[in-house]
């Protein structure tokens, strides 16, 4: 068990991490600090650079066996933290506001027991880089160094308020929905407002697309074939009252259950996209992209039984999460991969508000699941 003093030392550092957030590819203090920790744990072996600013760090056990990598988040939000804590963001305009500080520090305390290593295999803690925009389990997954980590098995958890503090949410299978970001521009002539018809205004197209995108969402997230259209963002010309645009920018959020709902997704969006541009010269740019997690039915059958060894509250997850993750990439690498869904309080705000936290009370419940976790693939570490 980590003891209270270790407990203590954790939550001064997740304190400590939450006054200076980094947004996804600006992560280098925060990996500077985790590196440090890390050498005075003792890892084996630590990579750093992964993906960007992603750190891995080795524990190795005794003989031949699995590779078990625990996966967490460096990366912060672009949002400006409203709260009154004494360990409140010092740096404006950001905020550890969906607590990747408290998953950082889950890691390390883990790290902690590891200095009594596994009887066989090794265990891997990756502090991946940019999750909030897609772009980091990708550029790991990528990176050069990532065969030297590749893992057997591969978890993760995100904390989610509204549900009891504690509970494990489980659900093999779909997980996390694929999402990307669709960015249209469109350009057309400009005229005077007098005489519109000697132009061609990108209006009558975005006006069109404003209403039929979003119709391209169905069912629910009980549905395979969920999806979800958001105009999320319409942009037309300038504010004149003398000028015909010429120029404008729609940005719509699509959503789905599964990858392949995705592709069929894209083609629809862009399908209606071809319908209404008419003359309009038209770019398209994908942003954010995430995959669907999917989760491994024997990686979620071993955290539900390391759950049930401790005695903790275990809850059958009947729908995915509507937000998306990319741990899906690591477990589209071959990995046994699952994500777990963790109660943050029933009454704690929503991740992304700009008065959330991290609640200090996860960490010994979540250090204990993923130690049980590694002692359940690898043996139990005996002192």
């Amino acid at each position: 068990m980590t003891d209270q003093a270790q407990i203590a030392h954790l939550t001064d550092l997740r304190h400590a991490l939450h006054t200076r957030p980094e947004i996804s590819g600006e992560e280098r203090e925060t990996a500077q600090r985790i590196v440090a920790e890390i050498q005075a744990l003792g890892a084996d072996r630590i990579w750093r650079g992964i993906g960007g600013h992603g750190v891995a760090a080795e524990f190795r056990g005794a003989g031949p066996g699995p590779t078990v990598l625990l996966r967490c988040e460096l990366d912060g939000l672009p949002i400006r933290e409203l709260s009154d804590l004494p360990y409140k963001s010092l740096i404006d305009g950001r905020g550890h506001l969906c607590g990747h500080d408290g998953h950082m520090v889950t890691l390390l305390g883990v790290a902690m027991r590891l200095a009594i290593r596994p009887p066989r295999g090794r265990v891997i803690l990756l502090f991946q880089p940019a999750e909030e925009t897609g772009a980091g389990a990708k550029a790991v997954v990528e990176d050069a160094i990532w065969p030297e980590i590749r893992p057997d098995f591969a978890f993760a958890y995100h904390n989610v308020p509204g549900r009891p503090l504690g509970e494990i949410g489980l659900r093999p299978g779909p997980g996390n929905c694929a999402s990307r970001g669709m960015q249209i521009r469109f350009e057309g002539k400009s005229a005077h407002a007098a005489a519109p018809q000697d132009g061609l205004s990108p209006g009558p197209a975005m006006a069109a697309l404003m209403t039929a995108l979003p119709a391209l969402g169905e069912g629910t997230l009980a549905d395979p074939d969920f999806a979800l259209s958001t105009l999320t963002h319409a942009h037309l010309g300038e504010p004149t009252f003398g000028i015909a645009p010429a120029e404008g920018e729609l940005r719509v959020t699509l959503r789905t259950m599964t990858n392949a709902r995705m592709e069929a997704l894209i083609a629809a969006a862009e399908a209606e996209l071809a319908r209404a541009k008419g003359d309009l010269h038209t770019e398209v740019h994908w942003h954010d992209i995430f995959h669907a997690v999917t989760n491994d039915v024997e990686a979620t059958a071993i955290a539900r039984d390391a759950a049930r060894s401790l005695g903790q509250v275990i809850s059958e997850m009947e729908t995915p999460m509507s937000w998306s993750e990319d741990f899906g990439r690591i477990g589209e690498d071959g990995a046994k991969a699952a994500m777990l869904y963790v109660g943050a309080g029933e009454t704690r705000p929503k991740l992304h508000n700009p008065d959330y936290d991290f609640p200090d009370g996860l960490l010994p419940i979540m250090i204990d699941l993923f130690c049980a976790i590694v002692d359940h693939i690898l043996g139990p570490r005996v002192p």
